[in-house]
């Protein structure tokens, strides 16, 4: 018998998002007849971790490693200095390059330094594997601290839209054999940037499984969207720039003040920016018509419910969400971010609309006003096979 690959797959945690979400539909579908897979998660965290299969063996945490999503002052009382100094002066260098160049979005720059100091303290794998994959950027940890014949990365994000260290970036892409990017525009804006890297990249989307999302959307749940009797929007993202809530809730605003009363707009997710969304709500006067849902392990029993999916994003590598709902035929309206063409074809199972506030109001607007062509976009996704179990082959195909 043929000996097994030893496989290692390594990312941050499991906590709510779509990069986890797409973790767990490629795990799903991994032949663990053929393959041995250690799973790396930093921290054994999260409310996606009751989904990991059975297949792939859990690591034991590293205590080193679990302190990257934890704040400074956790870190030095759990004893670890030299990553606590390496935190401090990554975020002293990344605010002073902020101030130079104003970058809108210094949180990328930040994780790249505050990598780049603390690989002194990070202990090295030492187990030897056939292939190791990085699943989420940036990916030092496979890059230096493990020993693989083959080294697989994994692009999620829309490049053109993210400040980033060229040069250190470089030095740690070229680690890797191969660039898995989750769409051909994520791919595109990832060249634009990395053009040197041309050779390595290749497309491999997210594995979306039609099945388990519709029998879990038949879950119950406590939802207020079930009384609701308005014409209900969902979105599902974290409460970040990125994603465009802030617009979202400015949409609804005008919609309102254009007398759509008949209107309300609910969020599943949680992040950073929430106190700033609720101040806007707040400042808005949409406390009653714009909610919050907060962290939803189970998304889909809200989209279920809902009479048009919007993805008000200003970036995305490619949102899952937007598959998930078209999955559930719903009518589905993106913002014009630069990967959107690759997540909807236009006017026939989704819209893509301006994005701007203006933009998403207006895609909104139609939608509402046209109950046959939210009908038609439903109708067309009902007719379309979004599965994609067969991009699992791909990933087969590097492995050798």
């Amino acid at each position: 018998m043929k000996e097994k690959q030893r496989i290692l797959i390594s990312t941050f945690d499991m906590e709510i998002g779509g990069v986890e979400r797409s973790l767990i539909g490629l795990l799903n579908h991994i032949d663990y007849d053929k393959y041995d897979v250690d799973l790396m998660l930093f921290k054994h965290e999260g409310e996606f971790l009751p989904l990991l299969p059975k297949g792939p063996n859990l690591l034991p945490e590293i205590p080193q490693y679990s302190t990257f999503r934890s704040s400074i002052g956790e870190i030095l009382k759990n004893k670890q200095y030299g990553i606590g100094f390496s935190r401090i002066l990554s975020k002293m260098h990344a605010n002073f390059i902020g101030k130079i160049t104003k970058a809108a979005e210094p949180g990328y720059y930040q994780m790249q330094l505050m990598w780049k100091y603390a690989l002194p303290f990070l202990p090295k794998m030492d187990t030897e594997y056939d292939v190791a994959i990085s699943y989420l950027w940036p990916h030092y940890f496979v890059g230096e601290k493990v020993n693989a014949k083959k080294k697989i990365a994994w692009i999620h994000t829309d490049y053109s839209t993210v400040e980033t260290n060229v040069k250190l970036d470089l030095k740690m892409w070229n680690k890797f054999d191969h660039i898995a990017a989750v769409s051909e525009s994520c791919k595109q804006s990832f060249l634009k940037k990395y053009c040197e890297l041309s050779s390595k990249v290749m497309v491999m989307e997210n594995i979306t499984s039609p099945e388990f999302i519709r029998k879990m959307a038949e879950e119950t749940v406590e939802n207020p969207m079930e009384n609701d009797q308005r014409f209900k929007i969902l979105t599902v993202a974290r409460l970040s720039h990125a994603k465009g809530i802030d617009h979202a809730v400015m949409a609804l605003k005008l919609l309102k003040e254009k007398g759509y009363d008949n209107i309300s707009w609910y969020v599943v997710g949680y992040g950073g920016d929430e106190v700033q969304i609720r101040g806007l709500i707040k400042e808005l006067s949409l406390e009653n018509s714009f909610i919050l849902l907060g962290k939803k392990t189970n998304p889909y029993p809200y989209m279920k419910e809902a009479d048009l999916y919007v993805q008000p994003s200003r970036y995305e590598g490619k949102a899952v969400t937007v598959s998930e709902a078209q999955i559930l035929s719903k009518p589905v309206v993106i913002t014009n971010y630069a990967t959107a063409k690759s997540q909807v074809k236009d006017g026939y199972d989704g819209y893509i609309t301006d994005l701007s506030v203006e933009g998403i109001a207006a895609g909104i607007e139609k939608a509402y006003q046209t109950p046959s062509w939210r009908q038609e976009l439903a109708n067309n996704c009902r007719k379309t096979n979004y599965g994609n179990n067969k991009e699992v082959e791909k990933l087969y195909s590097l492995l050798g």
